[in-house]
C-alpha cells in the first residue's frame, strides 16, 4: 500500500506523513513544478513533480496508483478515476469518496462550473477547520487499520 497526495493545495500533507510514518507506509506527494521546493526529502516520502498543466498531477497519480492504494485529493474527477481503479480515496475534510456519493459530487461540480460560465458568482471553498482536521486524522487512521 502507498499513499498518494494531490499535493499542490493539500492542507493535510503533514498529518498524512506523520500517520504514514508510524504505519510504515510510503507517501508520494505529486505536485506541479510551480510548487518546486529545495526542502530536504523526508524519509519515506517521495516527491514527484509534473508539468503545470491543468490535470497533470491527476494523470500522474492515476498512472502510479494501484488497487487498494490511498489517494488524498479534493478533486472530484481524480476521486472518480481512483475509485474506478479500486483505490481508497479520501477528501481532506474527513470523508471518503465512494461509489455511492461520487455521482452527486460530480453533478454538483458540473452545476457550479456551468453557473460560473454563465456569469454567476459561486462561493469558494470554506476555510479548513480544526474540526475537519481532526475528522480527517481519524478517518485516515481508521482507513489504514
Amino acid at each position: 500500500m502507498k499513499i498518494y497526495i494531490d499535493a499542490d493545495a493539500s492542507p493535510v500533507k503533514d498529518i498524512v506523513i506523520k500517520i504514514a510514518k508510524k504505519a510504515q507506509i510510503p507517501v508520494i506527494l505529486v505536485k506541479s513544478f510551480s510548487h518546486f521546493s529545495h526542502d530536504e526529502e523526508i524519509d519515506g516520502v517521495e516527491t514527484v513533480y509534473v508539468d503545470t498543466g491543468a490535470d497533470a498531477a491527476d494523470y500522474r497519480i492515476m498512472k502510479l496508483a494501484q488497487k487498494n492504494d490511498i489517494i488524498i485529493t479534493q478533486d472530484y474527477g481524480l476521486a472518480s478515476l481512483g475509485l474506478g481503479k479500486g483505490c481508497i480515496v479520501l477528501h481532506h475534510k474527513g470523508f471518503a469518496y465512494t461509489n455511492e456519493n461520487i455521482d452527486q459530487l460530480l453533478q454538483t461540480r458540473h452545476a457550479s462550473a456551468k453557473a460560473r460560465r454563465s456569469g454567476q458568482k459561486t462561493k469558494g471553498p470554506k476555510p479548513f477547520t480544526d474540526q475537519e482536521k481532526k475528522k480527517f486524522t481519524e478517518l485516515l487512521e481508521r482507513t489504514i487499520k
